[in-house]
């Protein structure tokens, strides 16, 4: 499997080990055409985004898309902040970016104390407790996701059902409507085989991302791999694979809108 482009890898904007040049240094090593700086959204309390570090990011970014010759998107792993689907990727936020992922994350300011109680205690002690979560658990989950899809020009869900637990069939519908990819991350093992074909039948398309924190991850894709050796999804349906390059729902917005 060859992949062309990585779309969810940290650097010490949030937690990860190693800077944009030195991440994007290591897609071109990988053969990438495209990699995606997408740190933590403002909200998370320990690693988040700074706001007023902005510009210092697009310069380096552009420095190492100019450096490498490898596309440097800035991005950003925004959190779904309430059951309405809300986000931490503010209107006024959107022009500086490039790429819009999003993802459930326990360590944030949540919109309230219930959005705080629905969407990260109830998951978190069924996950943390290996128990089962009651049904009103995963409906709540996944109309969070739905809404978050629904209401925001999202390229990729990141890690979905890690940690927390959702219908994915409805979320992957809902997701082929939009236009946003569903991401088989290889950091974690977050879907099964069966899972992930059951979500292929929807027609939703995806893409591998290494969710790499330290540059020698950028790229892998050993844990994608072992789970779609025994999947029976085409691999037609993942759009960053074998010389592809996917079509992101938010630059049309921002083309339309900003």
């Amino acid at each position: 499997m060859t992949l062309t482009a990585d779309y969810h890898t940290h650097t010490t904007y949030s937690h990860g080990k190693n800077t944009v040049l030195e991440n994007a240094t290591a897609a071109k090593a990988a053969g990438l055409n495209e990699i995606g700086i997408t740190d933590h959204g403002f909200n998370h309390i320990l690693f988040g985004l700074k706001r007023k570090k902005l510009s210092d990011l697009r310069a380096e970014i552009n420095d190492a898309e100019r450096l490498t010759g490898v596309k440097v998107l800035m991005g950003m792993e925004s959190n779904i902040t309430s059951c309405d689907g809300a986000t931490d990727m503010k209107k006024e936020d959107l022009k500086y970016f490039d790429l819009y992922l999003c993802g459930i994350h326990e360590v944030l300011r949540f919109k309230s104390l219930s959005d705080f109680c629905k969407i990260c205690v109830k998951n978190y002690s069924a996950y943390k407790f290996a128990v089962k979560p009651p049904n009103k658990v995963i409906a709540n989950t996944t109309r969070t996701y739905i809404e978050a899809v629904k209401n925001n020009p999202i390229d990729i869900l990141t890690h979905i059902n890690y940690k927390c637990f959702c219908d994915l069939v409805q979320v992957a519908k809902c997701c082929a409507d939009y236009g946003t990819y569903i991401e088989i991350n290889t950091k974690k093992r977050h879907v099964s085989a069966e899972e992930l074909n059951a979500m292929a039948a929807t027609g939703v398309r995806f893409v591998i991302n290494s969710d790499a924190h330290s540059a020698d991850r950028v790229g892998d894709t050993k844990i994608a791999e072992e789970i779609l050796a025994t999947a029976q999804i085409p691999l037609e349906q993942i759009d960053n694979i074998g010389g592809r390059l996917p079509k992101f729902r938010f630059a049309e917005y921002k083309e339309k809108n900003l």
